[in-house]
């Protein structure tokens, strides 16, 4: 009797205990994560945990994202994370996914973890055609996809086929051509070859630095009408903000750098547009639902943030994660060297 009773004591005791925690998934670029949370969490306890766990400091690139009906939406971190509108089903599911996007790859993105979780994340979005890229381009991109997978272009062990089971190409960019799988591949391995005595990290960088030249990088897309009810689409980015015609993901009728914007306001579902210029007409749109606003808001407010800091002063934490990382980068370099020293020819 007594071993039953304790036997149930122990058992709402672990329940209680039980209640005071939920479960999360975390799906990032390069790996699943689980975590136990306690109820009291808000936001920022969830993200500071997960960037711990992945090693990373240059936090402010990235946030949490889940799916909420027909949108999605970003974790809070002034917020506790079970009072945000989402599906309470545990597992509860977020995306660690770059919000905001460097506007020189190579000058901002300092740890290497950094890198390669952009590389992972700009390399879906060409794939799944989520960012334009032309035929030529998307070749020179899977060159360098493949050196980061692979490292140097080995005839004897990357033969005929080795690319057989990789997705590398675009599907817009494959149909454009009658051309055979094996075709792709020797164009994608002749690039590929030209690459050699780079690092797997050297080969993302190469990969980020094309990539951000595309004409939809980085740009996050929202449809919005103006005053007039005419269906526009927005284009809210590291630079500004533009306005595109729907048909045309590409060149904006219009844009607004952030230097040149005196402020935006928002108000009853309608954003105003404020041009440092008094003189220029102010801009007007809205888009149709609450979510979408709320979202076009935060990215606007994070992409004018991150404007601003690029034009200070490095902080004394970043100054100290560049100077760890050009150590790094040295101690690499005499490593490789040292690995494969220079040949030395005489004539005779």
């Amino acid at each position: 009797m007594a071993s039953v009773l304790a036997s149930k004591m122990g058992l709402s005791s672990l329940r209680r205990k039980q209640a005071k925690t939920f479960n999360v998934a975390v799906v990032t670029m390069d790996a699943d994560l689980e975590f136990s949370c306690e109820l009291k969490w808000k936001g920022k306890d969830l993200f500071e945990l997960v960037c711990r766990t992945l090693g990373l400091r240059e936090t402010w690139f990235f946030g949490l994202r889940y799916d909420v009906k027909d949108t999605v939406a970003w974790l809070k971190m002034d917020k506790k994370v079970l009072d945000h509108d989402m599906p309470k089903e545990e597992p509860i599911v977020f995306h660690f996914l770059a919000k905001f996007y460097p506007e020189n790859a190579e000058e901002e993105l300092v740890q290497d973890i950094t890198q390669h979780l952009f590389f992972l994340q700009v390399k879906k979005s060409i794939l799944e055609e989520e960012i334009y890229c032309p035929p030529e381009a998307s070749v020179l991109l899977a060159s360098y996809a493949v050196h980061a997978k692979y490292g140097d272009y080995d005839p004897n062990v990357h033969k005929p086929g080795f690319l057989s089971q990789e997705e590398l190409l675009p599907k817009r960019v494959i149909n454009l051509y009658q051309m055979t799988a094996e075709m792709w591949e020797e164009r994608i391995t002749v690039c590929y070859a030209e690459h050699r005595g780079r690092t797997r990290d050297e080969a993302e960088m190469e990969y980020l630095k094309i990539a951000q030249d595309l004409e939809m990088y980085g740009i996050n897309y929202f449809s919005i009408r103006n005053k007039k009810g005419t269906s526009l689409l927005l284009g809210v980015d590291a630079l500004g903000l533009h306005i595109y015609d729907p048909s045309n993901k590409l060149t904006p009728k219009i844009s607004f750098p952030w230097n040149e914007i005196r402020n935006i306001s928002y108000s009853d579902k309608e954003f105003a547009i404020k041009p440092l210029d008094k003189r220029a007409d102010v801009f007007k749109f809205n888009s149709s639902k609450l979510r979408v606003n709320k979202l076009i808001l935060q990215l606007c407010i994070g992409n004018h943030d991150l404007f601003i800091r690029r034009r200070r002063i490095d902080s004394l934490e970043v100054q100290q994660m560049k100077m760890q990382a050009r150590e790094e980068k040295a101690r690499k370099q005499l490593e490789k060297c040292q690995a494969n020293p220079p040949s030395l020819s005489s004539k005779s």
